[in-house]
C-alpha cells in the first residue's frame, strides 16, 4: 500500500492534474472514477497504472480484477483524496497513455473545436461529437487542452472513441481538402437547416467569448447561423455544436 505523499506515482498524478505541458512531456493523462475508466477498458486504451484505496465500490474492485499485465496498488484513503480533482472521490484513479487515434484516409464528417476554453464546453462537445458519430475532432491553436481532467469528466468517455487531434492552420486546410467547411456563425447567410449537410464537410463551432478566429473564417465556404429569438445574443457553445452536430445526423439519417 502506498502511504507516502513522495511515492513516484503520485507526484507523476499531481503533475498530469496540472499544465497540458507537463501532459505532453510525460505523453499521459488522468482518467478518475469507475464509469470513466470502464469507457477506457473498454475501449482497450493503454493504461500505465490505477490506483485505488478502500472506499472503491464492487464494481470498481471487479474491474480491476479484470485487467490483465497492468500495475495496480492501493493507496491511503487520505492520500488518494489529496490528489484527486473531484471533490468526491470514487477511490480510484488510473494513469493512461496518451495514444493519438489516426484520422480515415477520407473522413466526411470533422469538428473543429476553434478557442474554445471553457473545459465543460469542451467536453461536452467531444461528447455529442461522438454520440453524433463524427469522424475527428479538431482542435486548432488556442483551443483548451483536451486531455485536462475536466474536459476528460465532461466527455464522459468521448476521447476513447474518435480521433482527437491537434493541428496548426496549415494541417488543418490540408485536412479539409475536399470537404466543404462550415462556420458556425450568429449572424450567418445560410439557415442551418438549409446548409448541404449530406455532403462531406467540416463544421467549425468558435469559442465563446471571441467565436471563431480569423483562420476559421478564411478557411470557411459558407457561415451558417441557428435563429434566435430577438435579443438573445448567443448560445452556448456546446448547446450551439449539439444543434448542428445533430443536424447533420438528422439530414444524413444516421
Amino acid at each position: 500500500m502506498i502511504t507516502s505523499p513522495q511515492n513516484p506515482k503520485l507526484k507523476l498524478i499531481r503533475a498530469l492534474q496540472g499544465r497540458a505541458k507537463v501532459r505532453r512531456k510525460e505523453n499521459a493523462f488522468l482518467v478518475e472514477g469507475v464509469r470513466l475508466f470502464e469507457e477506457a477498458v473498454a475501449a482497450n486504451w493503454e493504461v500505465r497504472f490505477v490506483l485505488y484505496d478502500r472506499t472503491l465500490s464492487e464494481r470498481g474492485k471487479e474491474l480491476i480484477q479484470s485487467l490483465e499485465d497492468v500495475e495496480t496498488e492501493e493507496v491511503d484513503s487520505a492520500l488518494l483524496k489529496s490528489v484527486s480533482d473531484t471533490e468526491a472521490s470514487q477511490g480510484i484513479l488510473a494513469v493512461l497513455d496518451h495514444t493519438l487515434l489516426p484520422i480515415l484516409d477520407s473522413p466526411d464528417f470533422l469538428l473543429i473545436l476553434d478557442q474554445i476554453r471553457d473545459p465543460g464546453n469542451l467536453g461536452t462537445l467531444i461528447r455529442t461529437a461522438s454520440a453524433a458519430g463524427v469522424d475527428a475532432v479538431i482542435l486548432p491553436p488556442n483551443t483548451a487542452d483536451a486531455f485536462s481532467p475536466k474536459v476528460i469528466r465532461s466527455g464522459m468517455g468521448g476521447h476513447f472513441r474518435m480521433p482527437i487531434i491537434s493541428m496548426g492552420w496549415d494541417e488543418i486546410k490540408d485536412k479539409v481538402q475536399g470537404l466543404t467547411v462550415l462556420l458556425a456563425e450568429m449572424e450567418g447567410d445560410v439557415l442551418y437547416t438549409e446548409a448541404n449537410l449530406n455532403q462531406a464537410c467540416a463544421l467549425i463551432i468558435g469559442g465563446e467569448a471571441d467565436g471563431a478566429s480569423e483562420s476559421a473564417r478564411e478557411l470557411a465556404d459558407a457561415e451558417i447561423y441557428i435563429p434566435m429569438k430577438d435579443k438573445t445574443e448567443s448560445l452556448n457553445a456546446a448547446v450551439a455544436g449539439a444543434i448542428l452536430l445533430f443536424e447533420v445526423v438528422k439530414q444524413r439519417g444516421l
